[in-house]
């Protein structure tokens, strides 16, 4: 199972990990896991590489972390977005994608 934790603090969402594997399929071919890592590599890439912010990010075979270490608040689009897309994924893929939620350092 993919477990994906979303950060909130005080300015909303800061943050993400997703780590597990789906094991919707065999490997190289399950393809909810290629949409996990998709768009949770596309949403890091996108705070860090296109908005600039200064933030954690790291990546390794089945886990992606993002914490954002400045104000989150020009994040919260994309962030949102993503909680969105991956708790519709979760309710059409329950036995392989669990969403949770918890508070950042700085809540």
């Amino acid at each position: 199972m993919v477990n994906i934790e979303f950060y909130n603090g005080i300015n909303g969402l800061c943050g993400f990990k997703a780590e597990g594997h789906a094991d919707a399929g065999n490997s190289g071919e399950d393809i909810v896991c290629a949409f996990v890592s998709s768009a949770c590599l596309m949403t890091a890439n996108t705070i860090t590489d296109v908005m600039k912010l200064d933030a954690d990010a790291q990546a390794d075979e089945g886990y992606v972390k993002l914490m954002i270490l400045e104000n989150s608040s020009p994040a919260q689009d994309i962030l949102n977005g993503l909680k969105l897309h991956l708790t519709e994924l979760e309710k059409e893929y329950p036995s392989n994608i669990k969403v949770i939620y918890r508070r950042c350092n700085n809540a």
